[in-house]
This record gives structure tokens, C-alpha cells and sequence, in this order.
């Protein structure tokens, strides 16, 4: 029966439309449904998974390997919340994946753009990448049809947030869960290192895709919704710098980001996840004048 189990997941519209989308399973429905007596079911659904079998490995492509990042600090009582939705939405989408998190530590303000840069700079060490999802640790997903894969342009994923009346802040809004490709986010140079605390880094990320020659695309209808889970720490307090290096985004672009980050972390591998540790300090990106 357990043939069958698998079989009847495979069948399933939620597999054939998002799981499997270059199976043409038309045709393989076609092929066991007029070659195998109905009257045997567990002949039934083995036929259908050898049809299955055959199928896929005739089939140009494999699972996407993706990296999803989370930067951190004092959040542990989200992690197993993250995980517990997470982990089940990526196996159900038959993704390869793996989870960092990169956790600061210090007394320096939070500056969640360096650590994207850290942990993608780790992540590089272990696997060639498909995919980087960029992901706050309080953002959960309320559909898993929204595909944590990457495409011909960045992808942001978190487009309604129920602290946002599900609406979309502003146009340029990139925060909350965001993807692009290896080769996309060496392009842009990354994130900037400059923003020290809450703002900013994600319009600043949005104007270096777009000098970059690219565009955002986004899920389409409520695939996009997420909620935030409630958290009791004191929040980070605002940059206030932060529009005066928005105004020079273009400039700042290829002098703060991947290419000017140096840093020692300390690593510690987890059931669940790489975690990644590092005392954050301005000195560690030093910026040219511009």
C-alpha cells in the first residue's frame, strides 16, 4: 500500500501543478489508465509508479538547491517555529535545501545586511547554489504554493504581510523574504554593509538590482501573504543615516557589499542548520570615499 501512497501524492493536483511542472502528466495518466486493469489496485499503482520512474529520468532537470539565510540575534524562541512551518513547505515543493544562520554577536547595532553578506559568502563554501533566499527568522509563509525558487530576475517573495493589512507598503518595498540567483547577487555586489539598524538596507538592495539592469518580480494573487510572529524584544532603533546613502546608492554600489567584507566567524553546524557567528564592527567594511 505504501505504492499506492506514493502514487496517489504524485497524482495529486497540488504535485502535478506545482511540484512537477514539466511532467506532462496528460500523457502518463493516459498511459496507466488504459493499459492497467483498474480491478488490481496495487498492480494499479505500481504500473503507475514504474510509468512514473521512467518518466522522470528521461526528464532534463533536478531539484533546485537552494540556501536560505536567516540573520539573527535573540530570537531563539523563532527558530523552532520557522522551522517546524518551513522545513514541510520546502519538502513538499521537492526542493534541496539547506539553512544558515547567521547570529551577531557584540554590543554594535544590528546590521542585518552585513550578515546576508556573511552568510552568503559561507553558504559559497559548501555547494553551487541555485538559489539564495534572504529571510527574517519572524516572517512565515501562508501559502506553500509560493515556490522558494529563483528565476530570470530577483524574486520577493513576502509581497502582503498581515502587520501590513496585506498590502504592499510602497512599490520599491524589497524586505521581509527575498531571492536571487548566485551569479544575480555577485552582480549587485550584494547588500550593503553601511546600515547600521532598522531601515533602509532594502531599498537599498531594490536600487542595486535595478542599476544592475534588473527587475523584481513577485508572486502572483495571495501567494505572497506571510505572518509575523509577535516577538518581545526591545526593536532595534532606526538608522537615521539611511537616506543619505540612499541618495548615493549608485555610487556606494561596488565599494560596500561583497567585495569590501572581511570578518572571522565562528561556526557551529546544527541538526537543522550551519550556524555562523560573528562580532560585527564598522571597521570590518571599510568604504572609499565616493
Amino acid at each position: 500500500m505504501q505504492t499506492c501512497k506514493r502514487a496517489a501524492h504524485l497524482a495529486s493536483p497540488d504535485s502535478r501543478s506545482t511540484l512537477l511542472p514539466h511532467v506532462p502528466w496528460g500523457c502518463l495518466a493516459f498511459y496507466y489508465y488504459f493499459t492497467v486493469p483498474a480491478s488490481d489496485p496495487e498492480l494499479y499503482c505500481t504500473h503507475f509508479m514504474k510509468s512514473v520512474d521512467n518518466l522522470l529520468a528521461l526528464l532534463p532537470f533536478e531539484w533546485l538547491q537552494v540556501a536560505i539565510l536567516i540573520p539573527f540575534r535573540n530570537r531563539h524562541e523563532h527558530l523552532p517555529i520557522f522551522f517546524r512551518h518551513l522545513i514541510p513547505m520546502l519538502q513538499r515543493q521537492h526542493l534541496e535545501f539547506s539553512f544558515y544562520v547567521i547570529e551577531q554577536a557584540g554590543t554594535q547595532t544590528f546590521n542585518r545586511a552585513m550578515l546576508f553578506n556573511v552568510g552568503f559568502k559561507e553558504a559559497m563554501k559548501d555547494r553551487k547554489w541555485d538559489c539564495v533566499i534572504f529571510h527574517d527568522v519572524d516572517h512565515i509563509p501562508e501559502n506553500d504554493r509560493n515556490y522558494y525558487g529563483c528565476g530570470e530576475m530577483p524574486r520577493h517573495f513576502a509581497t502582503k504581510l498581515d502587520k501590513y493589512m496585506y498590502i504592499l507598503p510602497y512599490n520599491e518595498f524589497f524586505g521581509g523574504v527575498s531571492g536571487l540567483t548566485v551569479e544575480q547577487f555577485r552582480k549587485i555586489n550584494g547588500f550593503p554593509n553601511a546600515f547600521w539598524g532598522w531601515g533602509g538596507e532594502d531599498d537599498d538592495l531594490w536600487n542595486r538590482v535595478h542599476y544592475a539592469g534588473f527587475n523584481v518580480s513577485r508572486p502572483e494573487g495571495d501567494l505572497g501573504k506571510y505572518k509575523s510572529i509577535p516577538h518581545h524584544h526591545r526593536g532595534e532603533v532606526q538608522f537615521l543615516g539611511r537616506y543619505k546613502l540612499l541618495r548615493y546608492s549608485k555610487e556606494r554600489q561596488f565599494l560596500d557589499g561583497l567585495n569590501n567584507l572581511i570578518y572571522a566567524p565562528n561556526i557551529v553546524i546544527d541538526r537543522l542548520y550551519k550556524n555562523i557567528t560573528v562580532n560585527l564592527v564598522p571597521e570590518l567594511a571599510p568604504v572609499k570615499d565616493y
